[in-house]
């Protein structure tokens, strides 16, 4: 069903590729009984606002790209664009570990290959592991874009991107000068094909490192945005 969805609007995936979109339905429609991944559940839906929505940032991501998914949830949008990108070294990142058990038994079933991280970001940007480690980071539904900025580009190497999956961003990247500034990022918008509504991807571009008081310690990027 889900394979029959995504084939016409994304032609250029591989039976293969298809089939593990098939098979991640499956198991998302199966846990989400159990476990609160999505409220989005009908076939067509997860076709269209999860996994084709999720592979919109696929072009901005180089071969080889070593990416980091905060806030993965249930695998978007990281999951999808490993199965059409299994050359990323991907991290998946959430703070909620059930989610990360489903993750797991999903990247098993699939065949595919990526690191589950249990942690909050704002601990792994002060972490030596995680910090200025990756070309890429990518939050989907997470928060606003000035609590992203923070959350993000401490994890991402100067001359890397965070990309943010958003509507129309107008108001945020307004929102997130200060942020931008103290944090030494650039901000693009990107527009994306969508017939459900406004869909953009906010590109911030790492200028330079990011000063070592940032992230600040866990909720507060939340509870007070830069």
């Amino acid at each position: 069903m889900i394979a029959e969805l995504l084939a016409p609007l994304r032609p250029d995936l591989t039976a293969r590729q298809l089939g593990q979109f098939e098979t991640y339905y499956a198991m998302l429609a199966d846990w989400n009984e159990r476990v609160n991944l999505t409220a989005i559940t009908a076939p067509e839906d997860v076709a269209k606002k999860h996994f084709l929505d999720s592979l919109a940032a696929e072009p901005y991501l180089k071969e080889g790209a070593r990416v980091i998914d905060v806030g993965t949830g249930a695998g978007f949008p990281g999951l999808p664009l490993l199965i059409v990108r299994p050359d990323l070294k991907l991290v998946l990142m959430d703070s909620l570990q059930k989610r990360l058990t489903f993750l797991e038994a999903v990247l098993a079933a699939l065949g595919l290959d990526a690191a589950c991280a249990h942690m909050r970001a704002e601990d792994a940007g002060q972490s030596p592991h995680y910090r200025e480690q990756f070309d890429a980071a990518l939050t989907r539904a997470v928060s606003a874009l000035p609590v992203l900025c923070e959350l993000t580009l401490p994890l991402v190497k100067v001359g890397g991107i965070s990309i943010a999956y958003k509507g129309d961003a107008a108001e945020e990247i307004a929102a997130s000068a200060n942020a931008l500034k103290l944090l030494h990022a650039t901000a693009e918008r990107v527009a994306v094909a969508s017939d459900y509504g406004a869909r953009e991807l906010v590109i911030l571009k790492k200028t330079g490192q990011t000063p070592k008081i940032y992230p600040r310690k866990a909720g507060t990027p939340a509870k007070k945005p830069l």
